[in-house]
């Protein structure tokens, strides 16, 4: 700092004095532009110290790590159920119970839960890392949790056919477990879990209540250039080989630390600046969250050979699960054999898996979201605006919020009737009550809004067509991969040796770095006194200092040009690969096979026509419980969404005594709901046109429209426009509207209309699909409804009357349903975010 000294001892001459009293104010000027200088280079010393002090940590913390075993990093308790390496062909997967804490104890009738980690370079832990997870919510609403996890080192022989066998005896030890409960377990597969989970669900449909794919890819070639550069890696390298490559290197064993290495790769910024940067610019703050992060991201974990040979070859190059190709002890695997509800959460931040390689294999698969109805499957997709890949899994506000409510919604997911939906929550504000508030607890409200293809093909930002350019890339993968196995393996299998290969394990960068740096090194002691007393002596700068400022300007411009060069290296990667590859390349030797999507809407087109006909001759077969369902379903159908208000209300309504003579307490109306379903998807015009053979006489018609209406919340004075549909009906069916509107208020009288007289366990169905008698005070009289028309919903569609088709030609084309628009944001290309 400049120093401070008086003008007139300098020269008795005044003029001189005040010269130099300038000069004193022109040097202090920097000072304070530039703050407390001595007190920054302190500070900055002290967290240098402070930083090396936290890596010491991480260093010994890895070693820690492995001295014990490398066990799963579960915040919770747990005990071993069953090993898999007892099983008669032996893996390195067990089943652990977790044990909730005290204050949360678990409800013995409630379906338990099955938390399976993926297997992508790290070790277990990533879905029950902290309490505001996708465990921890189970274990907030009373559910029973497993975890799925594994050890470091493979089984000999071990494959992915032997993982899965053995993941089926877990399921079945724990629906074994939970004989009070008829529900099967949910099952929750994180990332690469997400699509194991998925294959075995085909190949073991009984073993599964409903199946939640967290940030899991299934169609490995959907995307785009931005959103996920990952995918054109394998075309640089020529395809499958270089793993097969590895894993010989490795005596039969890949290193876990090659995935984790593409996995830093998409992100250079944060891998080689910022993840250090915020350590060091906050490490009083931020030194316990980087050291319980990198205590799981520094667990690196082995494969066999065949393992990730499969992985590889059928799966993120081959992309074989969604078309129906990949094979299971010689049978394929179609995910169409798949009867529980599917419910897929990605993210729009999400880099590693973006929604379109979480969503395509839905469009792959179907061809037609009318044919996901008549086939009876449910599929159910979340989307998050920014999250990144390891935040899907254990992201405190994800957690709070859409883990929170999908844990809390499976009554609804499984009552839902078939199609596909997008799951859309909204925050209640708090100060405007809405109707039936009470069977919506907590802080967000639920709409499933009905989705076609074609909104599932605008999340595609670039389209589809350049998913031929890796069909080529597959064929040229298989060619090279032959060649290698035929005239490499064999000389690469004849050198290497497990001690071989543990010595390039351990000699990988991204072990050498944690290995090094620790209480061994021979500086830690000096670093160890030095960060002491940083921590007693702390120099505390308030966060506007100006050279922090400017400390903070500098490190993000490191970060920009880091970016930039990534993306640099995106462009020149992409441009190569559709030079190679596509037409004018490599397409025009091997041209792309016929995409899956043409393939699976001819299949959609043939199974909707033969289900129709099979349904056609019976559309009027039924009686009230039938009518009722198609009504609901299609007053649903026309706004576009059902809520899940809506669902838990019906549950209320199926226990009014009186209903009707036709309907009995042992009357299935979740199964019907689903029944009815399948028919209006196929038939939805003749549906309607039946309900006057299903309910003959004008009372029965009165009461079928009033309970309708209840079910869907409509105003009784039917001044709603979400009522049109009613409205419609009233006309068509000829009955009295007073009547209907006095019978639609009876009813919700009858249950309770005010929100605080209802109290309803939103669980309380788990396990059967019959209606739970509700809890409720005496009813009191209605109050006015102040819910809106929700903003994000479609026009409803009214037809301009029921008529009898005419034509051959009408009933194989069945109308199609209308969906509710999308914002535009989930409909344009997204910029790359950095994973959280």
């Amino acid at each position: 700092m400049a120093s401070r000294k008086n003008a007139g001892s300098l020269h008795p001459d005044a003029a001189t004095g005040t010269a130099a009293s300038a000069s004193a104010d022109t040097a202090a000027a920097p000072a304070l532009a530039w703050g407390d200088v001595q007190a920054y280079v302190e500070d900055c010393v002290q967290r240098s110290f402070l930083f090396l002090d936290t890596l010491l940590d991480r260093g010994n913390d890895y070693l820690e790590h492995l001295e014990q075993g490398t066990p799963p990093l579960l915040k919770f308790d747990h005990t071993l159920v069953l090993d898999g390496k007892d099983l008669p062909a032996p893996c390195n997967y067990a089943l652990l119970l977790l044990q909730p804490p005290p204050e949360l104890p678990v409800d013995p009738a409630a379906r338990p839960v099955v938390v399976v980690d993926p297997r992508a370079g790290h070790g277990p832990g990533i879905g029950g890392f902290k309490f505001d997870s996708e465990v921890g919510m189970a274990m907030k609403a009373g559910h029973p949790v497993y975890f799925v996890t594994f050890r470091p080192e493979p089984e000999d022989g071990q494959t992915l056919v032997t993982v899965m066998e053995a993941e089926a005896r877990f399921l079945e030890e724990v629906i074994r477990r939970h004989p009070q409960c008829a529900a099967k377990p949910v099952v929750i597969g994180n990332c690469q879990a997400g699509w194991a989970m998925m294959t075995l669900d085909a190949v073991r449909p009984e073993l599964f209540g409903p199946l939640m794919m967290v940030g899991a890819p299934a169609s490995y070639w959907a995307g785009s250039s931005t959103l996920n550069p990952m995918r054109y890696s394998g075309a640089t390298l020529g395809g499958t080989w270089l793993a097969s490559l590895a894993a010989d290197l490795g005596a039969d064993r890949f290193d876990g630390a090659s995935l984790v290495e593409n996995f830093e790769k998409l992100n250079p910024a944060n891998t080689f600046w910022n993840k250090y940067y915020n350590l060091w610019a906050g490490v009083d703050q931020e030194a316990p969250r980087f050291l319980e992060f990198e205590r799981w991201w520094g667990g690196f974990f082995r494969m066999t050979g065949a393992e990730i040979e499969a992985i590889t070859e059928n799966l993120f190059v081959g992309n074989k699960l969604a078309r129906g190709e990949l094979e299971v002890r010689g049978k394929a695997v179609s995910l169409r054999d798949i009867v529980a509800p599917i419910v897929v959460f990605a993210s729009w931040g999400d880099n590693i898996t973006p929604p379109p390689q979480a969503l395509n294999w839905i469009i792959d698969t179907w061809g037609d979201e009318r044919a996901i109805a008549a086939a009876g499957r449910t599929i159910i997709y979340v989307l998050h605006e920014s999250v990144g890949h390891l935040g899907i899994f254990v992201g405190g506000s994800v957690a709070l919020k859409e883990h929170d409510q999908l844990v809390s919604s499976l009554d609804v997911i499984e009552s839902l009737p078939p199609g596909l939906y997008e799951m859309k929550l909204e925050r209640k504000d708090g100060q405007q009550a809405q109707r039936w508030d009470a069977l919506e607890p907590g802080d967000y409200t639920v709409q499933y809004q009905h989705r076609t293809m074609d909104d599932l093909r605008r999340l595609n930002p670039e389209g589809r067509e350049e998913e031929s350019v890796f069909s080529t890339v597959s064929q040229w993968s298989q060619i090279n991969a032959q060649f290698y196995k035929t005239w490499v393996r064999p000389w690469v299998r004849m050198t290497a040796t497990r001690e071989s290969a543990n010595a390039l394990m351990r000699l990988n960068p991204l072990r050498m770095q944690r290995q090094l740096f620790s209480d061994a090194h021979p500086a830690a002691s000096f670093i160890r006194q030095q960060a002491a007393q940083a921590r007693a002596r702390r120099v505390q700068l308030d966060a506007q200092h100006p050279l922090k400022r400017y400390e903070q300007r500098m490190a993000q411009k490191i970060t920009d040009e880091l970016n930039a060069w990534r993306d640099q290296r995106d462009a020149r990667t992409v441009r190569m690969t559709r030079q190679v590859f596509g037409p004018n390349g490599l397409g025009a030797v091997l041209p792309p096979r016929e995409a899956d999507a043409e393939v699976a809407q001819r299949w959609a087109q043939e199974e909707l026509g033969r289900y129709r006909s099979a349904v056609i001759g019976d559309i009027a077969n039924g009686g009230f419980a039938e009518a009722v369902c198609r009504i609901v379903i299609a007053g649903m159908i026309s706004v576009g969404v059902f809520e899940r208000r809506s669902l838990r209300l019906a549950r209320l309504l199926a226990q009014l005594p009186g209903m009707h003579a036709s309907v009995s307490p042992q009357t299935n109306w979740v199964q019907l709901l689903k029944e009815q379903a399948r028919v209006t998807a196929v038939a939805p015009v003749e549906a309607l046109n039946a309900l006057q053979q299903m309910l003959p006489d004008r009372a029965s018609r009165e009461r079928a429209l009033a309970l309708s209406a209840a079910v869907m919340m409509i105003e009784p004075t039917l001044a709603n426009p979400r009522s049109e549909i009613i409205e419609l009906l009233i006309g068509t069916l000829d009955v009295d509207p007073g009547k209907v509107i006095a019978l639609a208020r009876k009813l919700t009288t009858a249950i309770g209309e005010s929100s605080d007289e209802i109290t309803v366990d939103a669980d309380a169905d788990d396990g059967d699909d019959r209606a739970t008698a509700p809890s409720r005070k005496a009813p009191a009289t209605p109050r006015k409804s102040t819910r809106k028309a929700p903003a994000a919903v479609a026009k409803p569609v009214k037809p301009a009357k029921v008529v009898k088709p005419a034509t051959a030609a009408a009933k194989a084309a069945p109308a199609k349903r209308s969906a509710a628009p999308k914002k535009a944001a989930t409909t344009s290309p997204r910029a790359r975010k950095p994973r959280s």
